[in-house]
């Protein structure tokens, strides 16, 4: 069945002390989640197994990105997450110490809709 994005989200997270990618990539994740809600699921009636979600997530090291973990996560939908190179990282000459600034993607597909309901 031919599918249609309904929404996408972006985020963005960091980590400014510990080098976490993984923590900068759940908090780019949960960034671009708090922007979006999906209310046709209760306005038409549509179960949210019915949603496929498909997150990108950016990273300088996508190596160190656990995607079954921040799959794990996600709230609702048959979820899939990919890590790519992207993001930033921030180095502080100061102290050695380096932020990591992660980005994210979050789209959301859906069976066609074409002809089944119409908004009034």
């Amino acid at each position: 069945m031919t599918e249609q994005r309904v929404i996408i989200e972006m985020g963005m997270g960091n980590d400014l002390h510990g080098m976490d990618y993984q923590k900068a990539a759940q908090r780019a994740i949960e960034d671009a989640i708090r922007h979006s809600t999906l209310p046709i699921f209760e306005s038409i009636g549509l179960p949210h197994t019915d949603m496929r979600v498909q997150v990108t997530v950016g990273v300088q090291d996508p190596d160190q990105i656990d995607a079954d973990a921040l799959t794990a996560g996600l709230p609702r939908g048959r979820a899939t997450v990919r890590a790519v190179k992207g993001g930033l990282n921030v180095p502080n000459p100061e102290t050695g110490d380096t932020a990591v600034v992660a980005t994210a993607a979050v789209e959301a597909f859906l069976p066609s809709q074409k002809g089944k309901w119409t908004a009034t």
